[in-house]
């Protein structure tokens, strides 16, 4: 299993950022990973963001290539049980399937951040009939999923540290929606929920 989950980080990353990137600029023309490099807060989460899949990919190759180095990582014990490990392994295919349907719902509107200069749709239906963030909301499950797969403090801190990123991440975007599509935005708002 070690070498199945560091197999799909690169199939994850490959089908949930590389894929819908290349689709969406081969539809639009338009740039897609629109996080500026910068100081602003958005900036700020991208760098985060950077941060965790680097701590995310640490800790697989930790598993899979130096299984004695796994003791720096501070497992949770408790949780290596066979059971949680299957839960944190529906969690991450769910999490998968979740996110690539509902960037492909977005269509030509998936990005990765917002510009206020690149006036999208607003996406009202699949997924986004259930929640106005079924992307973010995948990710969170992901994040639960590796660290119920591969418990330690390591797991454990990017799970909460991507839950507060993505909950500020969220009301970013919220903002710059809400300016963008207005009243249409605060009727999908007071019908759909944030998370469900």
């Amino acid at each position: 299993m070690e070498l199945y989950l560091l197999i799909f980080f690169f199939a994850y990353l490959l089908l949930t950022m590389a894929l819908p990137r290349w689709r969406v600029v081969r539809q639009t023309g338009q740039k897609v990973f629109v996080v500026p490099n910068d100081d602003s807060a958005q900036g700020f989460i991208g760098k985060v963001f950077r941060w965790l899949f680097l701590m995310v990919l640490v800790a697989l190759l930790v598993n899979a290539l130096v299984p004695s180095w796994k003791p720096y990582l501070l497992p949770a014990y408790f949780l290596d049980i066979v059971f949680v490990k299957w839960v944190g392994l529906i969690l991450l295919h769910l999490s998968l399937l979740m996110i690539i349907i509902a960037q492909y719902q977005m269509n030509r509107s998936w990005r990765v951040g917002f510009d206020e200069k690149q006036k999208t749709e607003l996406i009202t239906t699949g997924a986004f009939r259930f929640s106005r963030n079924p992307i973010f909301l995948g990710m969170l499950m992901t994040m639960a999923g590796l660290f119920l797969v591969l418990p330690n403090a390591l797991t454990f801190a990017v799970m909460l540290l991507a839950y507060v990123v993505l909950q500020v991440q969220v009301r970013l975007e919220e903002v710059y929606l809400r300016q963008a599509h207005g009243e249409d935005y605060l009727e999908y708002g007071r019908r759909v929920g944030r998370w469900f």
